[in-house]
């Protein structure tokens, strides 16, 4: 067989591959459109979705292309193999920690409002129109940077592999999940959840070996990284290879908005809604924790040798974002074509949530509200489909334009704009959501005031890189450093306004938390009785 035979024969069983892939997620999409008839089964699924639906929904809904090309490349490149304490963050505080947390109260107090979104969760909660409205605005606004990065990293594998352009790359992808996320809604997004992350531990695994069998395998390819120096970065001889690498602080910056950032991400708190019973909380933790610690701590892992597959010459030259794909050129074209579906996969499953969360977001909480109040059941439905569309759109054509323009040099790296987005919203929306669910005394002007700050001071960080102003601490030049120290700061602003201004009703609070005190009924196995 020739040569050029053979390479077809390759990239016939790599599109094969693509086809089948792209195959399933659509005919998963039509089997549920029966659960797609009214809006709450369209958003959440009839609120009756299982525990390993769930886990998966939340745990590729937290890992995309970002995360494997974007932050694995850039903190690998920066922390070497300490960057794996990223992915043990990730799995313990932003998986373990948030169902633990969050889930049973989430699930019980929006099921208690009727609430499907973040946003109207706050206007329920609060009592309050204008709440709701700014809330879906900031979540309209702040996921199309995050969508966007998303068809970065995908198009850097796929240029890779497949040699297609970085335009029809994206074209193709937005069609297919607007296909499957518009028939079946939140159930079908579930179950293609649940098929992309068994596909996604599957490649991550294949890919470690890969990584390690290159230089000789674990100590071998340790040893390599111990010998890689940058002065630049540090004058210590191994720091690559050391337990906390060569900037402990800003690596504990990554840990906190990567994994604390989730508990304020409206796509990710909104898994908690649907959740069917208290067994389900306590299994899809568990789940979310082990799939957190393979596709996290993989993907960190593999970033940490980086500087053994590639050169600073490089990385000057193309940016972070070239590093993982580098990794990965000289595997054989079977292991390309998988690790390309792993991160279709991921990309495709964290697409589908963001849209769903962003078209739910703005019928529900914006238009309806302000512009038709006594819309109908199949209007609501009809436009949270058509919103869709039009986000897909938008982030779409912001992807190209940026890729036309060449990308400005302050925001093109994924991780830049994952951080705009995750600081804004988690800056935003996490203090106040967690403090809604434990708290009586948070307050209406508390949480504008967090909402004002979050997006603001990101918005700011923002504007002084695009136009050089020199005006930000040097801590918080970095879009991930300022969303960490937003997030943080929200849990001083809160209580702190909450306690400086007028007092929540107490009819509206008791109301509030009279869900927790419903009573249940168990069986003798989880209480002896009296």
């Amino acid at each position: 067989m020739s040569s050029r035979e053979k390479g077809f024969g390759i990239m016939a069983i790599k599109i094969i591959m693509l086809v089948v892939f792209f195959a399933i997620m659509i005919g998963v999409g039509f089997y549920c459109r029966r659960h797609a008839t009214d809006v709450r089964g369209f958003v959440l699924g009839g609120r009756s979705v299982g525990p390993w639906l769930t886990a998966f929904a939340y745990g590729t809904t937290y890992f995309s292309a970002v995360i494997f090309v974007g932050y694995a490349g850039q903190f690998g490149w920066k922390f070497g193999i300490s960057a794996t304490w990223i992915g043990i963050g990730n799995a313990l505080l932003g998986s373990l920690l948030a169902w633990v947390v969050l889930g049973r109260r989430t699930r019980l107090m929006t099921h208690h409002f009727d609430s499907a979104t973040m946003p109207e969760f706050f206007g329920k909660r609060f009592s309050s129109k204008s709440l709701k409205i700014v809330a879906s605005l900031i979540v309209f606004i702040f996921l199309i940077p995050y969508t966007a990065s998303l068809y970065n990293g995908l198009s850097r594998l796929f240029g890779m592999a497949f040699g297609i352009d970085y335009t029809v790359c994206i074209i193709i992808m937005a069609v297919l999940t607007g296909i499957y996320v518009i028939a079946g809604g939140y159930m079908a997004t579930a179950i293609n959840d649940f098929i992309q992350g068994i596909v996604m531990i599957g490649g991550i695994i294949a890919v470690i070996f890969a990584v390690l069998k290159t230089n000789g395998g674990f100590l071998s390819s340790l040893t390599a990284l111990s010998n890689v120096s940058d002065e630049a970065v540090s004058a210590n001889p191994g720091t690559f290879a050391s337990f906390f690498g060569p900037d402990p602080l800003n690596l504990l910056g990554v840990i906190i908005l990567t994994s604390l950032g989730t508990w304020g991400l409206p796509q990710m708190v909104q898994k908690f809604y649907a959740i069917k019973s208290e067994n389900d909380i306590k299994k899809g933790a568990i789940i979310s924790t082990i799939f957190a610690i393979i596709i996290a701590g993989g993907c960190y892992f593999i970033g940490g040798f980086g500087r053994i597959f590639t050169t600073s010459d490089v990385v000057n030259a193309s940016g972070f974002d070239s590093i993982i794909p580098t990794m990965m050129s000289n595997f054989s074209p079977i292991l390309i074509g998988l690790i390309v579906i792993l991160v279709l996969s991921a990309s495709m499953s964290t697409l589908s949530s963001l849209v769903m969360a962003s078209s739910s977001t703005l019928t529900l909480d914006f238009i309806k509200p302000l512009f038709a109040n006594d819309m109908k059941e199949k209007k609501q439905l009809l436009s949270i489909r058509l919103l869709i569309v039009v986000f897909i759109l938008i982030s779409v054509i912001i992807a190209v334009l940026q890729f036309k323009a060449g990308g400005n040099a302050n925001v093109k790296f994924i991780a830049q704009l994952m951080g705009v987005s995750w600081g804004a919203l988690a800056g935003s929306f996490l203090a106040p959501f967690l403090f809604s669910l434990y708290w009586k005394k948070a307050t209406k002007a508390a949480v504008f005031t967090s909402f004002g700050f979050g997006s603001g001071i990101m918005i700011l960080n923002l504007l002084s890189r695009l136009l050089k102003l020199d005006f930000f601490p040097t801590i918080l030049v970095s879009p991930i450093n300022c969303g960490a120290f937003a997030m943080l700061a929200g849990f001083i602003i809160v209580p702190v306004v909450s306690l400086l201004t007028k007092a929540p009703d107490q009819k509206m609070v008791d109301d509030a938390f009279a869900c927790y005190n419903t009573r249940v009924v168990v069986t003798a196995k989880h209480d002896l009785g009296e």
